[in-house]
């Protein structure tokens, strides 16, 4: 299994969220098994979202899609900063 890790900030949480929930779809399309979604105690509208995989493989054409999606007028709109997506390999996950 692969993590795609991503950060952002952006200009409004609930408004962001709402255009996120609108993408589950395209998500499930593109082989995402599931995801986890934080915000920062400090700054709601800090958030990392991990997006899980079968694969790196897909982890990695799904970074491609999301990019070609942050370059749309609304991305860029909610976006104030994002760093660029990171695929991991998920080693070890443990529910205690």
């Amino acid at each position: 299994m692969a993590t795609l890790h991503i950060e952002n900030t952006v200009r409004d949480f609930d408004e962001w969220k709402s255009t996120f929930d609108k993408f589950e779809r395209f998500r499930a399309d593109k082989g995402v098994r599931s995801y986890r979604l934080a915000r920062e105690l400090a700054d709601p509208n800090r958030v990392v979202i991990d997006l899980d995989f079968d694969s790196a493989e897909e982890a990695t054409v799904f970074r491609g899609a999301l990019e070609q999606i942050w370059r749309t007028p609304q991305s860029r709109h909610e976006l104030v900063a994002h760093t660029a997506p990171k695929v991991y390999e998920v080693v070890e996950t443990r529910v205690l």
